[in-house]
């Protein structure tokens, strides 16, 4: 790649990150609507019977994670790039996941989603990327403990 294509490229990138903020922004998904979601929806996570137990496990120091979560919602809804980490390692390595852990953490994104809602669209495209996020781990998950049969481990997951 040349010196000029480098720069062409960067500069494509950049700019179609750009643009998918201003996407993200004009239907209101801006950093206080996902700081918003992110609070709200762990609250209900927090006092959920199925999930509750799970995460109160793993966590202890809430504000830390909550962070966390902000930054991996910027970097997936605006491309911000701020995230570093792996969740599919965090997730492989909680035993007993299953199909039903994955609808109860949808269902209750959605819940929050439509509570906050201040653009349908937004509702789509978060309640999307999450249900791909959710059938990715769902999917990881059941193909280490299945092998290849749990491929589809995510198709009867709940949509938006």
């Amino acid at each position: 790649m040349t010196v000029d294509s480098a720069a062409e490229s960067r500069t494509h990138v950049r700019r179609k990150r750009e643009e998918k903020r201003a996407e993200a922004h004009r239907i209101g998904i801006d950093a206080s609507f996902i700081d918003h979601i992110v609070e709200a929806f762990y609250a209900k996570i927090r006092d959920d019977d199925l999930l509750g137990p799970i995460f109160a496990e793993r966590i202890s120091d809430w504000p830390p994670h909550l962070a966390r979560m902000k930054a991996f919602w910027r970097s997936v809804l605006h491309n911000s790039g701020e995230f570093s980490g792996n969740p599919m390692l965090k997730h492989l390595a909680i035993p007993g996941l299953q199909l039903e852990h994955f609808e109860r953490w949808l269902n209750l994104f959605y819940e929050t989603l439509r509570e906050a809602e201040s653009h349908p669209a937004a509702t789509e495209l978060v309640g999307t990327r999450a249900r791909m996020i959710a059938d990715s781990l769902l999917t990881a998950i059941t193909m280490r403990r299945e092998g290849l049969s749990g491929g589809r481990a995510g198709k009867d997951l709940p949509y938006v």
